[in-house]
């Protein structure tokens, strides 16, 4: 599994994921700083599942139709850290074909696919 980890997202993921043996390149480590536009590029030029907590995405690839490999935007602020590294981890590990290529938003109750 191929990830990348925009800077928005809690590093705890990071680890979990490269831990579960996820290939995971991650923003905030390699390119601090980089607008939105450049990390989706990034994930598209490496073939990766985008992984991120910024709703900016969103407008990027329905509004402006940019071209991604998947896209999952993780909306788990009201449980506990803990609980949201591993919710976060866990949906990846187990939705990860079907994310690929698509729009998913997970919150603490389901996880919502848009096919493109």
């Amino acid at each position: 599994m191929k990830i990348v980890a925009d800077e928005s997202v809690d590093f705890g993921i990071v680890k979990l994921l490269r831990n579960l043996a996820c290939e995971v390149i991650s923003i905030a480590e390699l390119h601090s700083g980089i607008d939105d536009k450049a990390v989706l590029e990034k994930a598209t030029e490496n073939k990766c599942l985008l992984v991120t907590e910024d709703k900016d995405f969103g407008e990027l690839t329905h509004r402006l139709k940019l071209q991604h490999f998947g896209i999952l935007l993780i909306r788990l602020s009201e449980l506990k850290r803990k609980e949201r590294i591993e919710l976060a981890a866990s949906t990846i590990l187990k939705h990860y074909k079907e994310l690929q290529g698509n729009f998913a938003v997970i919150t603490p109750h389901q996880i919502r696919i848009k096919k493109l």
